[in-house]
Protein backbone atom coordinates (compact mmCIF):
# COMPACT_ATOMS: atom_id res chain seq x y z
CA UNK A 1 0.00 0.00 0.00
CA UNK A 2 2.81 2.36 0.88
CA UNK A 3 4.53 1.56 -2.45
CA UNK A 4 1.39 2.40 -4.47
CA UNK A 5 1.07 5.70 -2.64
CA UNK A 6 4.68 6.61 -3.44
CA UNK A 7 4.21 5.66 -7.11
CA UNK A 8 1.25 8.02 -7.38
CA UNK A 9 3.06 10.95 -5.80
CA UNK A 10 6.37 10.62 -7.70
CA UNK A 11 4.98 12.00 -11.00
CA UNK A 12 3.32 14.87 -9.13
CA UNK A 13 6.56 15.58 -7.28
CA UNK A 14 8.55 15.59 -10.55
CA UNK A 15 6.11 18.01 -12.17
CA UNK A 16 6.39 20.37 -9.19
CA UNK A 17 10.21 20.20 -9.41
CA UNK A 18 10.19 21.02 -13.14
CA UNK A 19 7.80 23.94 -12.67
CA UNK A 20 9.88 25.25 -9.80
CA UNK A 21 13.07 24.96 -11.87
CA UNK A 22 11.57 27.09 -14.65
CA UNK A 23 11.52 30.12 -12.38
CA UNK A 24 15.31 30.24 -12.39
CA UNK A 25 15.75 30.15 -16.18
CA UNK A 26 17.49 33.25 -17.54
CA UNK A 27 15.29 35.39 -19.71
CA UNK A 28 12.12 33.95 -18.24
CA UNK A 29 11.07 37.17 -16.48
CA UNK A 30 9.21 39.48 -18.87
CA UNK A 31 9.72 42.47 -16.59
CA UNK A 32 13.52 42.25 -16.94
CA UNK A 33 13.52 41.88 -20.75
CA UNK A 34 12.38 44.51 -23.24
CA UNK A 35 9.21 43.63 -25.17
CA UNK A 36 10.60 44.92 -28.50
CA UNK A 37 12.36 42.05 -30.35
CA UNK A 38 15.06 44.34 -31.80
CA UNK A 39 15.91 45.61 -28.32
CA UNK A 40 16.05 42.03 -26.99
CA UNK A 41 18.38 41.00 -29.80
CA UNK A 42 20.64 44.00 -29.18
CA UNK A 43 20.71 43.26 -25.44
CA UNK A 44 21.52 39.59 -26.03
CA UNK A 45 24.33 40.45 -28.42
CA UNK A 46 25.76 42.96 -25.92
CA UNK A 47 25.74 40.24 -23.27
CA UNK A 48 27.36 37.75 -25.67
CA UNK A 49 24.31 35.49 -25.81
CA UNK A 50 23.81 35.49 -29.56
CA UNK A 51 25.04 36.56 -32.98
CA UNK A 52 23.68 38.00 -36.17
CA UNK A 53 24.21 36.19 -39.42
CA UNK A 54 24.36 39.50 -41.27
CA UNK A 55 27.35 40.56 -39.13
CA UNK A 56 29.29 37.43 -39.98
CA UNK A 57 28.81 37.90 -43.73
CA UNK A 58 30.18 41.08 -45.28
CA UNK A 59 27.35 43.07 -46.78
CA UNK A 60 27.70 44.25 -50.35
CA UNK A 61 31.07 42.53 -50.73
CA UNK A 62 29.80 39.08 -51.52
CA UNK A 63 31.05 37.95 -54.89
CA UNK A 64 29.64 34.61 -55.89
CA UNK A 65 31.29 33.66 -59.14
CA UNK A 66 30.58 30.38 -60.78
CA UNK A 67 33.27 28.32 -62.45
CA UNK A 68 31.93 29.15 -65.89
CA UNK A 69 32.33 32.89 -65.31
CA UNK A 70 35.85 32.79 -63.86
CA UNK A 71 38.22 33.32 -66.75
CA UNK A 72 41.31 31.89 -65.00
CA UNK A 73 39.48 28.72 -64.05
CA UNK A 74 38.12 28.16 -67.55
CA UNK A 75 41.45 28.95 -69.19
CA UNK A 76 43.31 26.54 -66.89
CA UNK A 77 40.93 23.72 -67.68
CA UNK A 78 41.18 24.45 -71.40
CA UNK A 79 44.99 24.51 -71.40
CA UNK A 80 45.34 21.19 -69.55
CA UNK A 81 42.30 19.53 -71.14
CA UNK A 82 44.44 16.70 -72.58
CA UNK A 83 45.39 15.54 -69.06
CA UNK A 84 43.11 13.42 -66.86
CA UNK A 85 41.96 15.23 -63.72
CA UNK A 86 42.19 13.79 -60.24
CA UNK A 87 40.51 16.72 -58.52
CA UNK A 88 39.02 20.02 -59.64
CA UNK A 89 37.64 21.98 -56.69
CA UNK A 90 36.41 25.43 -57.66
CA UNK A 91 35.51 26.50 -54.13
CA UNK A 92 38.93 25.37 -52.90
CA UNK A 93 40.66 26.99 -55.87
CA UNK A 94 42.72 24.00 -56.95
CA UNK A 95 43.08 21.71 -59.95
CA UNK A 96 45.06 18.49 -59.65
CA UNK A 97 45.79 16.32 -62.66
CA UNK A 98 46.52 12.63 -62.64
CA UNK A 99 49.88 11.31 -63.75
CA UNK A 100 50.23 11.86 -67.49
CA UNK A 101 52.67 10.34 -69.92
CA UNK A 102 52.76 10.83 -73.66
CA UNK A 103 53.50 7.92 -75.95
CA UNK A 104 57.18 8.80 -76.39
CA UNK A 105 58.24 7.80 -72.88
CA UNK A 106 56.57 5.16 -70.76
CA UNK A 107 58.99 5.57 -67.83
CA UNK A 108 58.38 9.28 -67.27
CA UNK A 109 55.15 11.05 -66.38
CA UNK A 110 54.10 14.42 -65.00
CA UNK A 111 51.46 15.67 -62.58
CA UNK A 112 50.33 19.32 -62.47
CA UNK A 113 48.78 21.17 -59.53
CA UNK A 114 47.31 24.62 -60.14
CA UNK A 115 46.24 26.75 -57.17
CA UNK A 116 44.32 29.97 -57.70
CA UNK A 117 45.48 32.73 -55.39
CA UNK A 118 43.13 35.39 -56.79
CA UNK A 119 40.51 35.75 -59.53
CA UNK A 120 42.40 38.61 -61.16
CA UNK A 121 44.27 37.89 -64.36
CA UNK A 122 47.84 38.50 -63.21
CA UNK A 123 51.02 36.47 -63.35
CA UNK A 124 51.06 36.03 -59.58
CA UNK A 125 47.45 34.81 -59.41
CA UNK A 126 48.46 31.20 -60.13
CA UNK A 127 50.69 28.83 -58.19
CA UNK A 128 51.70 26.02 -60.53
CA UNK A 129 53.60 22.95 -59.37
CA UNK A 130 54.83 20.27 -61.72
CA UNK A 131 55.91 16.89 -60.42
CA UNK A 132 57.95 14.46 -62.46
CA UNK A 133 57.83 10.72 -61.90
CA UNK A 134 60.60 8.54 -63.30
CA UNK A 135 60.21 4.79 -62.98
CA UNK A 136 62.94 2.21 -63.55
CA UNK A 137 60.49 -0.59 -62.77
CA UNK A 138 56.79 -0.61 -61.94
CA UNK A 139 57.49 -0.53 -58.21
CA UNK A 140 60.64 1.62 -58.26
CA UNK A 141 59.69 5.23 -59.01
CA UNK A 142 61.24 8.55 -58.11
CA UNK A 143 58.96 11.59 -57.76
CA UNK A 144 60.49 15.06 -57.82
CA UNK A 145 59.26 18.64 -58.20
CA UNK A 146 61.42 20.49 -60.70
CA UNK A 147 61.56 24.00 -62.02
CA UNK A 148 61.26 23.88 -65.78
CA UNK A 149 60.25 25.96 -68.75
CA UNK A 150 56.97 24.01 -68.85
CA UNK A 151 55.79 25.84 -65.73
CA UNK A 152 56.31 29.27 -67.31
CA UNK A 153 54.80 28.10 -70.59
CA UNK A 154 51.68 26.85 -68.80
CA UNK A 155 51.33 30.12 -66.89
CA UNK A 156 51.71 32.11 -70.10
CA UNK A 157 49.14 30.02 -71.99
CA UNK A 158 46.62 30.16 -69.12
CA UNK A 159 46.93 33.94 -68.75
CA UNK A 160 46.70 34.45 -72.51
CA UNK A 161 43.52 32.33 -72.73
CA UNK A 162 42.05 34.01 -69.63
CA UNK A 163 42.64 37.43 -71.20
CA UNK A 164 40.75 36.30 -74.31
CA UNK A 165 37.84 35.06 -72.17
CA UNK A 166 37.83 38.32 -70.19
CA UNK A 167 37.75 40.36 -73.40
CA UNK A 168 34.84 38.29 -74.71
CA UNK A 169 32.85 38.64 -71.49
CA UNK A 170 33.49 42.40 -71.40
CA UNK A 171 32.12 42.71 -74.93
CA UNK A 172 28.98 40.82 -73.89
CA UNK A 173 28.48 43.09 -70.89
CA UNK A 174 28.90 46.23 -72.98
CA UNK A 175 26.49 44.85 -75.55
CA UNK A 176 23.76 44.48 -72.91
CA UNK A 177 24.58 47.67 -71.00
CA UNK A 178 23.82 50.06 -73.84
CA UNK A 179 20.08 50.62 -74.28
CA UNK A 180 18.75 50.12 -77.79
CA UNK A 181 17.94 53.17 -79.85
CA UNK A 182 14.15 53.40 -79.78
CA UNK A 183 13.70 56.62 -81.68
CA UNK A 184 11.70 56.37 -84.87
CA UNK A 185 12.66 58.27 -87.94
Amino acid sequence: MKLKLIQKFIPILLIICFINACKSLPGGDALKNPPNPKERVAKNIEQGKGFRLSDSVARGNTNFEFASSNELWRASLDVIDFMPLTSANYSGGIIITDWYSDNSSSTESIKIIIRFLTNEIRSDSLDIKIFYKTCTTVTNCLIDEKESSLKNELRKQILKQAAIYKSQSDKKIKKYDTPPDRTRK
